[in-house]
């Protein structure tokens, strides 16, 4: 009885990882490539580029009035400097707005043709290239693991 005991946790442990054998095989994306790439990427493309400029100058005008702020102490420069941050988010709410909805047709289409290339090439995962190295979520990748370009021949 003793040796049947002792071989159980042993039996459990040996089928244990049969269970979890399947390999998932990640894959990266340039997603700026592939929507440049894209028909009708144009309206989006002229809104994220408006987005860029005009919030990095509200962020510009937002930190020389913060700079001014802090080094007069002054009442009505700290007032300034909350209705800047006001105007600032406002502005960057009404952005986010018009580029999720300049963005909405465009996704169906490129999240088709990301997965039909990942499903051709055996991968069960696909990332934004840039997302992960901006967030530093994957440390290493092979360069062999990108289907933007399997991805860009889907979409033209």
């Amino acid at each position: 009885m003793n040796r049947i005991l002792m071989l159980l946790p042993l039996a459990l442990l040996a089928t244990v990882p049969h269970a979890q054998q399947t390999k998932a095989r990640v894959a990266f994306v340039n997603v700026d490539t592939l929507i440049k790439a894209m028909p009708n990427s144009a309206a989006y493309l002229k809104v994220m580029t408006q987005a860029d400029t005009d919030l990095k100058a509200k962020r510009t005008s937002l930190q020389t009035l913060a700079t001014k702020a802090s080094s007069t102490g002054v009442a009505a420069d700290r007032q300034a400097v909350t209705m800047a941050q006001k105007a600032y988010n406002t502005l960057q709410a009404d952005y986010t707005k018009k580029i999720q909805a300049a963005f909405t047709p465009l996704s169906t289409k490129l999240n088709a043709a990301v997965a039909q290339a990942a499903k051709a090439n055996g991968f069960s995962v696909v990332m934004d290239e840039k997302v992960a190295a901006q967030t530093h979520l994957v440390l290493y990748a092979d360069k062999g693991t990108s289907l933007t370009a399997a991805a860009q021949k889907l979409l033209k």
